[in-house]
């Protein structure tokens, strides 16, 4: 389990952006990607849409996240949203979302990409769908969408300890009682838990930064750990090999 202590001081602002990605990290509004990383997220990204195996029509490629922000820290990664209309695909829409979400899904398991020591992690993102970052950066376009801002209030420590400590709770407390369906309830209170504060408050929000926290610690893969074990156990049938 990652220390607590330093995963709370991840969350702090820093006073320009990640200097390894970004040329001029100090001012954001004249700050661009560097070249040879614009490349190699571009190069990736063709490889990933090439994955899905369906020709799309793809109209952005967002870079979004703490690398494009303020926040960044060691756990941070490069987010990459591929952006697609998925009106394209009329009647199959619901249909193709799932296929590139399970293939996003088997892409980013399977391949270990870093760049300077950053995960890189890829998702196909529909146009339509609002995003709750400050920061966006059009990847294809060399250019921002949305600046960051680093204006933020400053994160009271002593609340999202707090509240840290009651999700961590819940969830020791869910995986001991090892009720697969308590588990899969509590899965959609913090998904929702995690919703709420991003609609209302953003990515700085403390309920989206108790979520950062408790995937960062390791809790959230606990959680979902527990409930595959849970669910295995349901579809199985024990029996001994002597009988």
């Amino acid at each position: 389990m990652i220390n607590f202590k330093k995963i709370i001081k991840s969350f702090k602002l820093r006073d320009e952006l990640n200097p390894k990605v970004w040329d001029n990290p100090e001012d954001a509004e004249d700050s661009k990607l560097k070249k040879n990383i614009r490349e190699k997220l571009m190069e990736i990204t063709e490889n990933f849409i090439d994955y899905l195996g369906d020709d799309i029509f793809v109209e952005d490629i967002v870079l979004t996240g703490s690398l494009a922000n303020y926040n960044w820290s060691e756990f941070s990664d490069f987010d990459l949203h591929v952006i697609v209309d998925y009106q394209q695909y009329e009647d199959e829409m619901e249909t193709f979302k799932k296929l590139f979400d399970a293939r996003k899904y088997i892409f980013n398991e399977n391949h270990d990409i870093k760049i300077y020591g950053y995960d890189v992690e890829l998702y196909v993102q529909d146009s339509e769908e609002p995003h709750t970052s400050t920061g966006l950066y059009s990847v294809l376009n060399d250019k921002w969408i949305s600046v960051p801002k680093n204006d933020f209030p400053e994160v009271d420590e002593k609340i999202l300890t707090k509240k840290i400590n009651c999700w961590v709770e819940k969830i020791n407390n869910a995986i001991k009682d090892s009720n697969g369906e308590k588990l899969e309830t509590l899965k959609s209170k913090l998904k929702d838990y995690r919703k709420s504060g991003l609609d209302k408050e953003g990515e700085f929000s403390y309920e989206n930064l108790v979520f950062k926290f408790l995937r960062r610690s390791g809790h959230i893969e606990k959680l979902l750990d527990e409930i595959n074990k849970s669910l295995d156990k349901k579809l199985s049938i024990e029996q001994h090999l002597s009988e």
